[in-house]
């Protein structure tokens, strides 16, 4: 399965991360498919790049983000918000 995630770069206590398309089953530093952006959450403001071209590809091929990354391809509108979904009412049983 390939996914889309995070990779931690930087130094000690200053992180930055490059958003990448990566084989699920390979170390989480390991190698990558392809670059789609980069984020830096330390910076003033918050830097987000991402190749929204590239992203809305791999998402069409079926690529699943993590969580986070899915929050930041939101972000940058490479990905629409998703519609809430309501909870169903659950059925009462009935009582003998």
């Amino acid at each position: 399965m390939v996914k889309m995630r995070l990779v931690r770069m930087g130094d000690k206590k200053s992180p930055v991360y490059r958003i990448v398309v990566v084989d699920a089953r390979k170390a989480a530093t390991g190698e990558y498919i392809e670059k789609i952006g980069f984020y830096d959450p330390k910076s003033e403001p918050v830097t987000l790049t991402v190749d929204v071209e590239k992203a809305k590809e791999w998402l069409a091929k079926g690529v699943q983000p993590t969580e986070t990354v899915r929050s930041l391809l939101i972000r940058s509108g490479a990905m629409e918000k998703p519609a809430k979904l309501s909870p169903s009412k659950t059925k009462t049983k009935k009582k003998k």
